[in-house]
């Protein structure tokens, strides 16, 4: 059974006891409030005594299923089609069957997906969803406070909003008088704080001073990056090819065994060591295509405190933009 498991973290929690059979939704439920945002990012099934598989490939509806009622927290999927009572919370999740070999879990803005092999029973599927338990509970929590995180951060864009900049507060002003050179903008340091000048008059709307600010923010964004590959490519042994700017919603990067490598832009946000640790493990994916050990160890050697600055990049929440 444990074969079967695709992690997507390191380390989990110790297997739980065992639950009650999970539900099987008629049809997808309608959407409430629930954990989503951009990272993003991006971090207890139950035995399946009784269940069947129907003639339309998954299991038919349990009865006696436990009421909604009697679970004080509740994480749903907007296209959630199975529900189980994990660690005294209801959640309702995705399923899906394709073509792969293990048994997936991934908690994202909606919710949790779980993805399983066509072959694979679905009690098979219960039991591996039962025994990470503990770690989807966590997961969706922390995706839900990281959601209220990022609506607390939602910036109103007007003459004085604020916003970071490598990790530093940077105030918004307004200055129709100048047209910055052509960019548009300029950052100015020469005050006690952080201000970046905009050449639009105090009318402009709130689109137009969020799409100006971003494509300042873009192109630092490129200058960065670009700077810290060329510093940790020789170090690593490895040579990037491309950069890409993503605008992802739950990933900051990738990387492809053709050199080509994707950031989001929105990593600019973070402190320059944030921003190192992200571009290190990119690059060690040139040399190790996984999450293995080894894996680590390339990652460790340019960047040593990399776990806390991993936990940073989770925690820390990066302003919303709508």
């Amino acid at each position: 059974m444990r074969s079967l498991l695709q992690f997507t973290l390191d380390l989990f929690d110790p297997e739980p006891p065992a639950w009650p059979p999970a539900r099987v939704l008629a049809a997808p439920a309608p959407k409430i409030a629930g954990p989503e945002g951009s990272n993003r990012p991006k971090t207890c099934v139950d035995s399946a005594q009784g269940v069947t598989e129907s003639k339309a490939g998954e299991a038919s509806l349990l009865p006696g299923s436990l009421p909604d009622a009697i679970a004080p927290l509740a994480f749903r999927h907007p296209r959630a089609n199975r529900e189980s009572r994990l660690c005294d919370a209801l959640v309702a999740y995705e399923f899906k069957r394709g073509k792969r070999r293990t048994i997936g879990f991934v908690v994202g803005p909606d919710g949790l997906v779980v993805s399983a092999p066509k072959w694979v029973p679905l009690y098979e599927v219960d039991a591996a969803v039962q025994e990470k338990s503990h770690w989807i509970i966590r997961k969706l929590g922390e995706t839900r406070e990281r959601h209220e995180r990022l609506t607390a951060n939602r910036i109103e864009w007007r003459d004085g909003s604020r916003f970071p900049f490598l990790g530093a507060p940077v105030t918004v002003v307004l200055n129709s008088r100048h047209a910055f050179g052509g960019a548009g903008a300029e950052l100015k340091t020469d005050a006690p704080c952080l201000s970046l000048q905009l050449g639009l008059p105090h009318s402009a709307t709130p689109e137009q001073i969020r799409d100006t600010v971003q494509a300042w923010l873009m192109r630092q964004a490129r200058r960065v990056f670009i700077e810290r590959l060329d510093h940790f490519a020789p170090q690593l042994q490895v040579q990037w090819r491309k950069l890409s700017l993503s605008n992802a919603g739950t990933r900051w990067g990738s990387a492809g065994i053709d050199g080509a490598i994707r950031l989001n832009w929105r990593l600019i946000h973070f402190r320059s060591p944030v921003i190192d640790y992200v571009v290190a493990h990119e690059l060690s994916h040139l040399r190790v295509m996984d999450h293995s050990p080894r894996f680590w160890d390339t990652v460790r050697s340019v960047v040593p405190d990399y776990a806390a600055l991993r936990g940073q990049l989770k925690d820390e929440a990066v302003p919303r933009w709508a």
